[in-house]
């Protein structure tokens, strides 16, 4: 007899039937207790409530607008950071990256994206423990069923926003590399025009916000880091490491390029439009030919099977006659 049949049995004579998981409940609500313990009893260090203090002092010399623009529902998790971040920086930066290629470039999106799995994590777990609890617990049921009918929703409720999170990252640079094309070719017939590339960045963002939102987010974010006055390298190479597309990551030293030995950038513009129209052309071709090696299994299923059905059924049919 296994540990886990001992402790089952040792908790059914004492509790009855549903003795296991009204220990797994029990359990659980006592660690939300002490977990919620913790965080309540946490005192803050003394360089902390330095910290308050002035900024205190600052937002109380502060206009209501100013006040207003620093406030956000970072505050409201600032006490929850130890459970909603990771502690390595190393990790916090991956993470972080990560959520802003999918889209999410809010401060708050790493705390927001680990109270998803935590809050989805325990209703997965609490869902579990009551559908087995009233509906497949019986005499018959074993440990084994009820660690699956109970870990396995908290388990997918915990995974469920890192899945979603890496679905929204795949489509997200498949649309940026769709659309970038075209983005070059705008780009490139508003600076033949007369515009800055500032002022051509921004018509373009406005140009694709229709048809490609993701690509258009991307544009205006540099647009207005450049009007906030952030050093134009440092801005196109932030927009290439939250891309994660090489072709934008190329393009960005194109112009990082460009811009540091002085050359044109409507030549370079050209000359990168070009070779980006080939890319989407040479994709194409290669999406068209992968399409005969996909359909054989397809095609294969679908017409062996009645083909020998007509061919060998009439030779089956007269062999039978023939038998009896």
């Amino acid at each position: 007899m296994t540990t886990l049949e001992a402790l089952n049995m040792m908790l059914t004579d004492m509790l009855g039937p549903r003795g296991p998981m009204i220990a797994i409940l029990v359990l659980g609500l006592f660690f939300a207790l002490l977990v919620a313990a913790g965080v309540m009893a946490r005192q803050d260090d003394p360089i902390s409530k330095l910290n308050k203090s002035k900024s205190a002092k600052t937002s109380a010399r502060a206009t209501k607008e100013e006040r207003l623009r620093r406030k956000a529902s970072n505050a409201k998790l600032d006490k929850y950071k130890a459970f909603l971040e990771p502690q390595s920086e190393e990790e916090l930066s991956s993470v972080r990256l990560k959520l802003m290629q999918a889209g999410y470039p809010s401060r708050d999106a790493v705390r927001a994206f680990h109270l998803a799995q935590m809050v989805l994590g325990i209703g997965g777990l609490v869902l579990g423990v009551t559908y087995f609890i009233l509906v497949k617990q019986t005499d018959q049921s074993s440990t084994t069923d009820m660690l699956f009918w109970t870990l396995g929703p908290g388990g997918a409720g915990y995974f469920l926003p890192k899945y979603w999170v890496t679905r929204r990252v795949e489509e997200r640079k498949e649309e940026i590399t769709s659309g970038f094309p075209d983005s070059l070719d705008m780009m490139l017939v508003c600076v033949e025009a007369g515009q800055s590339l500032d002022q051509s960045i921004v018509r373009v963002a406005g140009e694709l916000r229709a048809s490609y939102p993701a690509l258009a987010q991307e544009f205006e974010i540099v647009a207005h880091e450049m009007k906030a006055g952030k050093d134009k390298s440092q801005v196109l190479a932030d927009m290439g490491e939250r891309c994660g597309v090489q072709d934008v990551s190329s393009f960005v030293t194109v112009l990082i390029q460009s811009a540091t030995f002085g050359t044109s950038i409507a030549e370079a513009l050209r000359v990168y439009a070009g070779e980006m129209r080939d890319k989407r052309v040479m994709r194409a071709e290669e999406a068209a030919n992968k399409l005969p090696t996909k359909m054989t299994l397809a095609t294969m299923g679908l017409t062996v099977p009645p083909l020998l059905i007509i061919l060998v059924s009439p030779s089956v049919i007269g062999i039978t006659q023939l038998g009896q």
